[in-house]
């Protein structure tokens, strides 16, 4: 019988074999952005097209060619995320988040959203770990936020990962800059991309970062953004570059960075890596002071980043790092027939309510199979249980390495003594 449908072109399954990996770097996320201060936010996985139309950037690719937009059966124009910021500023906004205090500080491990062609590094379902840092201007948090997705890297052991930093100024060195870039480009208009041709009116800063390489050698001798900073943006990066270099952070500036959405200012950053071909930015991130105020609030500085878990794993993949797998089971508890098959679920119910993990019989398999498929789940011991057992009250456990046993009572003590053991055994092997 064929299948009525496979997963969606874009869109990957993570199995029960897999998962692990994900739950690692995950928590590793988690621990980190706790030491910095950082509580988890979690939005909608759907918002009012509008939020992003005004938040992310009227005029970027995400919003005019890659978003996931619908009608609902009211009428409303919804979308599904394409990426975690517009939703946290909105939150921030709506639940008056800065009356508990500034900064806000904040992290989401989501998905998102965005109709892309599929390859290796980029697809239309994708996950993100984010920070975002709202209520401050001071470019002492710039360099928090990156440190924060430095000290992941190094949790995760990842190498060959190159900071670098720009600055693209406020607006009023942004449209100083803008009239330079238009003004060098028109010269080339008529050897520009399609999108360039576009950005050229709507936003020339994008034509910078453009990957066609007939944009790419023209954009070369395109003036640069450094050239055009007011004094307070060019002191900020400064600073920014200062905090780096005490925190002991290698860093590159790349006046090529401009970064994809709109609400950016000030500050921008990439790490990118070499392992992962052509899509090797891992985290992108910068400082968008005017988000909070295009989206009807009052002026906040704010400041954030996100980084690819789809990428992060390529790149640990490639570089040979080793992700530790789970504990295998701890003990199967086989049983012979209905009266010692209930026996097994109670003893197994009870080694799980000590913090252990457990499995028997749930399929209905004969001695044979269970065993095989104790052995296929990696259980470290193995228990037996049949009329002798039950009437001696007492088993065998078995140590499925060694093949050493240990008779072990049937009554309410087993789990605990199973306990002792396993445990003395486990740590003792560490040692």
């Amino acid at each position: 019988m064929a299948l009525i449908t496979k997963k969606i072109k874009g869109c990957e399954d993570v199995l029960p074999k897999q998962s692990y990996r994900w739950q690692f770097v995950e928590n590793i996320m988690r621990e980190e952005a706790s030491k910095f201060g950082f509580k988890e936010l979690r939005t909608p996985v759907f918002e009012h097209t509008a939020l992003f139309a005004r938040g992310v950037g009227a005029t970027t690719d995400v919003v005019q060619k890659e978003m996931y937009t619908f009608d609902t059966k009211g009428g409303e124009s919804v979308t599904l995320r394409p990426e975690g910021t517009a939703g946290a500023a909105r939150a921030v906004l709506e639940h008056a988040l800065t009356n508990e205090g500034l900064p806000i500080k904040a992290y989401y491990l989501t998905s998102c959203y965005r109709y892309e062609k599929p390859q290796a590094g980029r697809l239309r379902e994708f996950h993100q770990f984010g920070i975002e840092e709202y209520g401050t201007s001071s470019p002492a948090a710039d360099a928090e936020v990156i440190s924060l997705a430095d000290s992941i890297f190094k949790r995760l052991q990842i190498k060959n990962l190159h900071l670098e930093i720009n600055s693209i100024g406020c607006p009023e060195c942004r449209a100083k800059y803008n009239s330079a870039v238009r003004e060098y480009f028109g010269q080339f208009k008529d050897e520009l991309c399609g999108n360039c041709k576009n950005r050229l009116e709507k936003n020339p800063m994008r034509l910078i970062d453009c990957k066609v390489p007939s944009c790419a050698e023209i954009a070369k001798d395109a003036p640069s953004i450094l050239d055009y900073l007011c004094e307070e943006c060019e002191s900020h990066f400064e600073q920014v570059k200062a905090y780096l270099k005490v925190a002991g952070i290698d860093f590159k500036v790349n006046p090529k960075i401009v970064r994809g959405l709109d609400y950016y200012t000030k500050t921008v950053f990439e790490f990118v890596s070499d392992a992962i071909g052509s899509q090797g930015t891992v985290c992108g991130g910068g400082r968008y002071d005017g988000l909070i105020e295009e989206l009807g609030g009052q002026h906040l500085p704010s400041l954030g980043y996100a980084m690819g878990l789809e990428r992060l794993l390529m790149v640990m993949e490639n570089q040979g790092i080793e992700i530790p797998e789970p504990e295998p089971c701890a003990v199967y508890v086989a049983g012979l027939g209905d009266r010692a098959q209930t026996k097994a679920f109670e003893l197994v119910n009870s080694v799980r309510l000590s913090g252990l993990s457990a499995e028997t019989d749930v399929v209905g398999r004969g001695l044979r199979a269970q065993m095989k498929y104790a052995d296929k789940i990696g259980a470290k011991f193995s228990v037996v249980i049949g009329d002798n057992e039950l009437d001696e009250n007492k088993a065998e456990l078995k140590n499925m390495t060694t093949g050493e046993k240990t008779a072990l009572p049937l009554d309410g003590s087993f789990a605990e003594k199973f306990a002792s053991l396993y445990l003395s055994e486990k740590f003792g092997n560490m040692e």
